[in-house]
């Protein structure tokens, strides 16, 4: 079995995505790593070349950042990477930049992908996943968070990277029929030093919206304001090991009254029914889960 990752990067410095860990954290599930750097106003294609494995191939890329349709340059740039994968691996693992795999799910993960390899009913693996917000200590618990996505698809070049390359879907437009595994992915975005997730939350809007409305609705303060969520739980766990050294180096403060958790309405009552029927209802779900 043949096993290719594969991730796009770009402005990984500035806006400090943990690139490194997020890379390093599949490496050892990984046979060859497909990354498409694009041109960047920082140092990210060195810090992709200081990456000591000779698993890793760089393609570089550059961005259209005219496109401003709800994300669509971050599923062309996926594609990009996609498309580089050798012929011959079977399956491609793909892992965003500030996404990390515990190594406590290596066994489960190769495990699945040799079960499933031969079995071309299945075209990806589901994962469940964990956001982390404010820091490190916090993770999100309310429903506006998505709780699985496909991180794994089968070697078909007819597969692509759907919408803003959250998720993918097979030619013409079908949802890939997918196997979950009991394995999860942590997700870094939304835990950075304030100032720098103010930044990044500017950059990335430019991807989804025009001037006008990011004028109108992100704020102009220097810092993005943690304060404003809904729901929180602590993190009594331990980290993947490749973010070790990266916690250390945390150098801002973030609490949360747990006391003060809040749910919308809409969500409450979404609560209150799936309780009684069995099942999330409303939920957006991207693939057809096979038994």
């Amino acid at each position: 079995m043949k096993v290719a990752g594969f991730t796009i990067a770009r402005n990984v410095i500035k806006y400090d995505y943990p690139i490194v860990e997020a890379i390093t954290s599949i490496l050892p599930l990984c046979d060859e790593f497909i990354v498409a750097v694009g041109k960047s106003e920082d140092a990210t294609l060195e810090v992709i070349r200081s990456i000591p494995s000779d698993k890793i191939k760089i393609i570089e890329t550059i961005w259209d950042d005219a496109l401003r349709a709800g994300g669509r340059t971050f599923a062309i740039e996926t594609d990009k990477a996609f498309q580089a994968v050798s012929s011959d691996a079977d399956w491609c693992f793909y892992i965003q930049a500030d996404e990390v795999l515990h190594e406590k799910y290596f066994n489960v993960v190769k495990q699945a992908m040799l079960q499933y390899k031969d079995d071309l009913s299945v075209d990806g693996l589901l994962f469940n996943y964990k956001h982390f917000y404010g820091s490190y200590d916090y993770v999100g618990e309310s429903w506006r968070w998505y709780r699985r996505e496909i991180r794994i698809v089968r070697n078909d070049k007819r597969i692509f990277s759907y919408k803003d390359a959250q998720g993918f879907r097979k030619k013409p437009n079908e949802k890939l029929n997918v196997k979950l595994i009991d394995a999860e992915i942590y997700h870094y975005g939304w835990v950075k030093d304030p100032r720098t997730m103010q930044e990044k939350r500017k950059e990335w809007s430019r991807f989804y919206y025009d001037d006008q409305w990011i004028e109108g609705n992100i704020a102009r303060s220097n810092e993005f304001d943690y304060s404003q969520v809904d729901s929180l739980v602590l993190f009594n766990d331990a980290h993947p090991k490749v973010m070790d050294e990266r916690i250390k180096r945390k150098n801002w403060k973030f609490d949360h009254d747990l006391t003060k958790n809040r749910y919308s309405a809409k969500e409450l009552l979404k609560r209150f029914i799936s309780r009684l029927i069995g099942y999330r209802i409303g939920e957006y779900k991207n693939y057809k889960i096979v038994k």
